[in-house]
């Protein structure tokens, strides 16, 4: 993390917390904002990748800590907040990332499979929102007195299917819409307290879940679920030959995204949809 002298990086001091930061794109936004100064709060749903990139963060000299669990538990959103404002006095940086997809057609589409996309992908963002809350307005209200001007940053994580739509996504892609709804009306709400929401709409980024091969069968374990996962070959092949750009993203690139909403130069931006997608809509 010594990159960069201290006085050059634009989130020293700041106080991030990052859902589903163990692996994939989450570890990669955790990297970066710690990598420019930001003391950060690592979730994953299991706990080792949550301790490695814990370990690796603190290894490059910077500061993090875990809270490992499902962000989908009643009690999740308050103890990730409060582990940053217990253990670093604040919060100032909130990204909401965690969540996976489990794609049918709708008419093979479970009730379960619906309401596990809205509760990972929307409920939990809204929780850990309203568990941030209250330190949120009493931070703006005492800074307010003092005379200063102090941004805080909600970034939430949506998907090209949430804006355009993708078929055998009807559940992930209602929830991915929910959430640039509830960024553009919290960026309505908090924006008397400072804080900007923003969204990031993710195209294709080459993680865990698109690079399996979906014909072999791949899958990933959710809470005891076996979660198919995956792309044909030739379907992510001829996906890839439609990105203007050549290619699908990496995490890396799908965390400078991020990273964007983050830093001061975006501090007059609010309620905005970013498509990170490589220029394919």
């Amino acid at each position: 993390m010594n990159s960069s002298s201290n006085n050059n990086r634009k989130l020293e001091g700041k106080v991030a917390i990052v859902s589903g930061s163990g692996r994939g794109i989450g570890r990669e936004i955790a990297l970066k904002l710690a990598s420019d100064g930001a003391r950060v709060v690592i979730n994953d749903l299991d706990s080792e990748p949550a301790a490695q990139t814990v370990n690796d963060i603190v290894a490059a000299g910077g500061s993090a800590i875990a809270c490992a669990g499902s962000v989908t538990d009643s009690g999740f959103a308050d103890r990730f907040v409060r582990t940053a404002v217990d253990s670093y006095g604040g919060l100032d940086i909130i990204v909401n990332n965690a969540g996976y997809t489990w794609d049918n057609v709708v008419q093979k589409m479970s009730d379960e499979q619906w309401e596990a996309m809205l509760a990972v992908h929307l409920t939990a963002p809204f929780r850990i929102l309203r568990a941030a809350s209250n330190f949120i307005r009493d931070a703006a209200k005492r800074e307010a007195d003092e005379g200063l001007e102090v941004f805080r940053k909600v970034v939430n994580i949506s998907s090209t299917s949430g804006v355009y739509g993708n078929a055998g996504q009807a559940n992930y892609a209602a929830a991915k819409a929910g959430i640039n709804g509830l960024t553009k009306a919290m960026a309505k709400e908090w924006g008397r307290y400072k804080v900007t929401v923003n969204s990031v709409a993710f195209g294709l980024i080459k993680t865990r879940l698109t690079e399996a091969d979906a014909s072999a069968g791949a899958s990933i374990d959710i809470e005891g679920r076996q979660i198919k996962v995956g792309v044909n070959p030739q379907i992510l092949k001829n996906a890839e030959a439609m990105i203007p750009l050549g290619r699908g993203g990496t995490p890396q690139e799908a965390a400078g995204a991020v990273y964007m909403f983050c830093i001061p130069e975006s501090n007059y931006v609010s309620g905005q949809v970013l498509v990170c997608g490589g220029g394919r809509p």
